[in-house]
């Protein structure tokens, strides 16, 4: 499935495409394997066994970095890490130099996963279409990191949150990674070493797991996306925080304070973001919802209607939590619709056509109307993440060394193997933030 759209080129895992024509430019697996696919074909039978939720893996140990981000210089301009797009020609007539800057119809020509391996601390970059690993990174100095969530921007860079506290910002484009001594495979670099690492803010928090990118803004001038921002939650003791941090430079531009909502577990567990940039956030269990206005920080907090473990936003607005139980909370009337799913546990996105995707023993596809399960995918074992690529795949990633590629229409299962300690199910791909809209991107 090409995405394209009325505004400009949708993004994917590793670059933004917008100007012209596209640009391409607990099984641990040992810890430098190279990732091997493989293919079966296992259609969904409908059928799948009752789990529940369990509790997380991961460090439990609070962090201990201190001090400033530490930026490499990437050797751009501060108007964005996208830079300058090469200047192309459009059916040989008009030159897409930034000029000339079309956002018109193009097609994806490459897309990644990015997924955390959360007991050896790196990330996994790794390509949804050919299924090779083409870059791991160290996410935090001392490689005790514990990293979970991962999100993918509109301009295709990455940012990681670790457990045991700090976010790391990864560049995907090779194009901006000043040096060129970058992994290309499952072998790491010595931290310091890796010059596709954009920035690492330290936190001090017993637990932070949510990392979410907003939109950014389209600037007509650069002919790319400006100003975007990463939502952050962390937790210590009984006190919650979310912190707004510039995409740019890292630095942490807001905290705000949670009041009234217990830290419980993990404090805020999952986040995301609506069509306009505001953060969403869920805790595990029966917990509130929480909602921080991007412009003005305002805090709203509900009562979450089921139980939660995973949470997204799909392109009508709606917030769900995700669990044995899937939850739509409709913000305009400020009411909750729950449905129990048999077999269901974990992650949860929506994939633009009407279905939610729900982790589990199989991948089931929610109606997201009715909350009906209309679709059952097979896959070789549990998963306990759910993402969807540029390409409409269904991508299961279970806690250890496989993740499952699936497509929807035919069933077939591609296996990635080599990850270790794998544990991922929030944006991993970037497309829930482009189906979400908003800041003039398409839902595709």
């Amino acid at each position: 499935m090409n995405i394209r759209g009325n505004s400009f080129w949708v993004v994917v895992g590793t670059l933004a495409v917008g100007c012209g024509t596209a640009a391409t430019n607990d099984d641990n697996g040992g810890d430098d394997g190279a990732g091997v696919p493989t293919t079966t074909a296992t259609p969904g039978d409908g059928s799948g066994d009752a789990g529940t939720p369990g509790g997380e893996g991961g460090g439990t140990s609070a962090g201990t970095d201190t001090g400033t981000p530490t930026a490499p210089d990437d050797g751009e301009d501060d108007e964005g890490e996208a830079g300058d797009p090469p200047i192309t020609f459009d059916l040989g007539i008009i030159p897409d130099a930034p000029m000339f800057c079309n956002q018109g119809d193009g097609e994806v020509e490459a897309s990644y996963i990015w997924i955390a391996n959360s007991s050896q601390g790196t990330i996994s970059k790794i390509n949804t279409q050919s299924m090779l690993e083409e870059g791991r990174y160290i996410t935090r100095p001392d490689s005790n990191g514990s990293p979970s969530r991962t999100s993918v921007s509109l301009t295709g860079n990455v940012v990681v949150a670790n457990r045991n506290g700090g976010i790391t910002k990864f560049y995907a484009n090779l194009e901006h990674c000043s040096g060129g001594s970058t992994s290309n495979n499952s072998t790491t670099l010595p931290w310091g070493s890796e010059d596709c690492m954009a920035w690492h803010t330290p936190m001090v928090y017993g637990s932070q797991r949510p990392v979410a990118w907003t939109q950014g803004e389209w600037d007509q001038a650069a002919c790319g996306t400006i100003n975007e921002k990463v939502w952050t939650s962390g937790a210590n003791g009984t006190n919650i925080e979310v912190l707004l941090v510039d995409g740019d430079t890292g630095i942490i531009e807001d905290t705000i304070p949670i009041p009234g909502v217990s830290a419980n577990f993990y404090g805020i567990y999952g986040a995301a973001v609506d069509s306009e940039g505001n953060f969403w956030g869920s805790q595990l269990g029966l917990g509130q919802l929480v909602n921080v206005d991007l412009d003005s920080l305002a805090v709203q907090t509900w009562p979450m209607g089921g139980s939660g473990y995973g949470m997204t936003v799909d392109s009508d607005g709606y917030v769900w939590t995700c669990t044995s139980t899937v939850s739509r909370f409709d913000p305009a009337v400020q009411t909750w619709q729950t449905a129990a799913i048999s077999g269901a546990s974990g992650g949860c996105m929506a994939d633009g056509n009407g279905t939610l995707w729900m982790a589990g023993s199989a991948l089931r596809g929610i109606n997201q109307q009715t909350l009906a399960i209309d679709q059952t995918l097979a896959i070789p074992g549990s998963v306990h993440g759910v993402s969807v690529d540029f390409e409409g795949n269904i991508w299961g990633v279970a806690m250890g060394s496989n993740a499952y590629r699936v497509d929807p229409n035919t069933g077939i299962v591609d296996t990635f193997t080599g990850l270790v300690g794998a544990y991922t199910y929030s944006d991993m791909t970037g497309f829930a933030l482009s189906n979400v809209g908003g800041g003039g991107v398409p839902s595709g």
